[in-house]
């Protein structure tokens, strides 16, 4: 399967990437700051990766079946601008 993110897609994710790791730093320093073992930030990270990016990817990758053209196009936008929520709410509630 493959997965090519063309135009606004790839704005998107670049987004929800980098918010990611926003929200990662943050949470390493935190846990650095309070001198604890930094492993929160970390599984949090990967479960993330696995509860919102990879999901964007098998929506990106299954644009081929869709014969509008448009139906996933939209459930991708809508799940990535979800997501961009989650993390400015999420980095907003840290600061």
């Amino acid at each position: 399967m493959l997965v090519t993110l063309t135009g606004w897609m790839l704005y998107t994710m670049w987004v929800v990437l980098g918010l990611m790791g926003i929200k990662f730093l943050l949470g390493l320093y935190r846990s650095v700051k309070a001198s604890e073992l930094p492993d929160g930030p970390v599984l949090g990270f990967l479960r993330d990766l696995l509860y919102y990016v990879f999901p964007l990817y098998m929506l990106a990758g299954m644009m081929s079946l869709d014969p509008t053209g448009w139906l996933l196009l939209i459930a991708y936008y809508v799940g990535g601008v979800g997501v961009i929520v989650h993390y400015l709410k999420d980095i907003k509630s840290k600061l």
